[in-house]
């Protein structure tokens, strides 16, 4: 048997065969991947969970627990002949995107109510999508009941009296301050307890399902754009569900965004007054008045609203500017004023706020008052969006 010949082909092997096709030649090492340009280190996440449960709890404690956990929103209650005592197993984890608090809640059956009575004490007015996993939620608001079930979205307003029931489920929640839609009050005025429907609505839906995997991954960086997107599509969705509404709701509820909106760009100015908006959005006095009966009056709702922007800045480490400054700002004249309304607000005096935002270099959300039971409250949670 003769060797195959190592060099080039002899003249016989060229005459007695086909010419051979050239092959390509074979690396002995991995090809190393196109280069992308510089190459930059994983942003570390950065969002840290925030945790209510129910399940560590005596079955005959974990009820109360809820309702305590869920009194600055809404007052709870179970159906009638279910006994507190046969337990109550919930479970809430809540991401701060700033602007957005993204809510993954598991809960038992119950009724929910939330009373024009709790909207004066209340700073809390946000808007809120509701996607249901599981379960089915019936809520009334000016008579008006909106039925939820799984796979759809409910828009609805905290800044409204609402009462409904829900059979055990599992959601996911997205509250937005009013200030993040302060731009869009002429497509939100008429929407409020509204199931969002259509393509876009499916693509919302969408959007949420490919962000709740991933909220323990997600950078800094993309955050604001997240939060940005999230309220582009909601306003989308809204005005393509839309309904026709009565004639006098409708007038009341324009007239109470044009309100807002109005505050909402004047808030830090001297002259915001109560004259001031009534001239601005075209109503009497005593019309404005009655517009934010339910807030507990147009002056508390703008001492609420500063109070929250001088959290936001005492949260915020970029934010340089001496406490005094801010409590002017916020049109507090006494610093022991601001001082004592601010820590009956948040649980916590500016100072704490400044040094913990400090400490962890990003915004940090309001501490709960002591006695508190188990730590924060949703309501806490709430009070945070916008810083």
């Amino acid at each position: 048997m003769r060797d195959r010949p190592t060099g080039p082909q002899s003249e016989e092997d060229q005459a007695g065969a086909p010419a051979l096709q050239p092959q390509p030649e074979r690396r002995r090492w991995p090809r190393e991947p196109a280069s992308q340009g510089p190459s930059r280190s994983v942003a570390p996440p950065a969002l840290t969970p925030m945790h209510f449960s129910t399940r560590e709890l005596r079955p005959a404690e974990q009820f109360q627990a809820w309702r305590a956990h869920m009194a600055p929103l809404v007052e709870v209650r179970l159906a009638d002949g279910i006994p507190v005592e046969g337990g109550f197993v919930a479970d809430q984890t809540a991401w701060h995107f700033g602007n957005l608090l993204i809510v993954q809640q598991q809960a038992p059956g119950h009724s929910y109510l939330r009373p024009q009575a709790m909207l004066r004490a209340s700073p809390i007015d946000h808007w809120y999508v509701e996607l249901l996993r599981s379960g089915m939620t019936w809520t009334e608001v000016d008579r008006r009941v909106t039925e939820n079930s799984p796979g759809r979205l409910a828009f609805r307003s905290l800044g409204y009296p609402f009462r409904g029931r829900a059979t055990a489920a599992d959601a996911v929640l997205l509250f937005m301050p009013y200030e993040l839609f302060a731009d869009d009050a002429a497509v939100l005025g008429e929407t409020n307890n509204l199931v969002l429907s259509g393509n876009l609505a499916d693509l919302l839906i969408n959007y949420i399902n490919g962000i709740e995997p991933r909220l323990d991954r997600l950078t800094a960086e993309e955050i604001p754009r997240i939060v940005h997107t999230v309220h582009d599509m909601v306003v989308a969705c809204v005005a393509s569900s839309a309904r026709p509404d009565g004639a006098g709701a409708q007038t009341n509820k324009g007239m109470m965004e044009r309100a807002h909106r109005y505050i909402h760009l004047n808030l830090h100015s001297p002259g915001l007054t109560p004259d001031a908006i009534g001239r601005a959005i075209g109503v009497s006095r005593t019309r404005l008045y009655q517009l934010f009966e339910a807030s507990g009056g147009v002056l508390n709702y703008i001492r609420r609203r500063r109070l929250q922007q001088a959290h936001a800045a005492l949260s915020d480490p970029a934010d340089s500017r001496p406490i005094a400054e801010i409590a002017e700002a916020a049109g507090f004249d006494v610093a022991a004023n601001f001082t004592r309304a601010f820590s009956h607000e948040y649980g916590a005096s500016p100072r704490e706020i400044r040094k913990a935002a400090a400490v962890e270099q990003r915004p940090v959300a309001p501490v709960a008052p002591a006695g508190r039971h188990r730590g924060s409250t949703i309501g806490d949670w709430l009070k945070a969006l916008g810083s």
